[in-house]
């Protein structure tokens, strides 16, 4: 048997060797996959810093906005349905109210993302300061074992 040859007669191998040039394109592969940015639909939302001292039960802002994104691609503003405009509008009233009012947001569990980027984008737009993200806790993974009823 030879390593070479095409043939046991000794006649030279006709085939060019195709070893390096894989080997040369695997790593131009690995070095184009690495040199892909990870996040490049990512949206900045400066959340503000928790205070370790809350203040007593009897100073806290008693009104809270909260903005509801449905499955079926509606923006529900304290239950009444709103469109982007109205919603830009509701905005700046409530950065007129001294103090300014929580808003709470609360995506449904299949409500679009696309809806959920572009009205987080009007809000960081708008300059709101108080803004939390509620109802997370209902999407929390207690493990694969169901809580006994």
């Amino acid at each position: 048997m030879a390593m070479s040859g095409g043939k046991d007669d000794g006649e030279p191998m006709m085939d060019m060797n195709t070893t390096p040039l894989i080997d040369v394109l695997l790593v131009l592969l690995i070095m184009f996959i690495i040199t892909i940015p990870v996040a490049t639909h990512s949206v900045d939302i400066d959340l503000p810093q928790p205070n370790p001292n809350p203040p007593p039960e009897n100073e806290i802002d008693p009104i809270k906005n909260k903005i509801v994104l449905t499955q079926t691609d509606q923006i529900l503003w304290n239950g009444n349905t709103i469109d982007q405009s109205e919603l830009v509008r509701n905005l700046n009233i409530t950065k007129t109210i001294v103090p300014e009012p929580e808003l709470q947001f609360e995506p449904e569990p299949s409500a679009s993302y696309d809806l959920s980027i572009r009205v987080l984008n009007v809000i960081k737009i708008s300059g709101v300061s108080k803004f939390g993200f509620v109802g997370n806790e209902k999407y929390r993974s207690f493990g694969s074992v169901a809580p006994a009823q």
